[in-house]
């Protein structure tokens, strides 16, 4: 099943990933928080460990063009695309971080308009609406 993936972080302006459409294989469209977050990390470290892990492999691909790096910026990352660590993920211990995080409110989850508030809450996903993935970021300090 296509799903579209969106991944932002309050207060930033342009999306972390904006609207990005991935495959997850599932047996019925109607499926948990718990097991839609699974799926997506799944996608996701399969790709990561799909990735080149060639030492002498020269990234000419990703290098930053003159009108990209005001966009860097703004995210505050400034990457490359180079593959600094050569370890392949674990998807267990993956699944398990996330679902974690997700319990912890470090990051929440939307299906469409509505957010995904526990790891019970089902979703439909054959309604093809937008999942979003908000980066939660706590305010640190206090003012006496």
């Amino acid at each position: 099943m296509d799903l579209t993936i969106s991944v932002k972080q309050l207060g930033k302006k342009h999306p972390i990933l904006h609207e990005k459409r991935i495959e997850l294989v599932i047996k019925s469209p109607l499926v948990t928080t718990r097991k839609l977050i699974e799926l997506v990390v799944d996608y996701q470290v399969q790709l990561f460990n799909s990735s080149s892990f060639e030492w002498e492999d020269e990234d000419k691909i990703h290098l930053p063009k003159e009108n990209y790096l005001p966009v860097l910026t703004d995210t505050g990352k400034i990457g490359f695309g180079a593959l600094y660590n050569h370890n392949k993920v674990d998807v267990i211990m993956a699944q398990e971080n996330a679902i974690l995080a997700f319990e912890d409110g470090l990051y929440a989850v939307f299906y469409g308009d509505d957010q995904l508030e526990t790891l019970s809450d089902e979703v439909n996903l054959s309604d093809n609406k937008t999942i979003t993935f908000i980066r939660l970021t706590f305010l640190a300090g206090s003012y006496w």
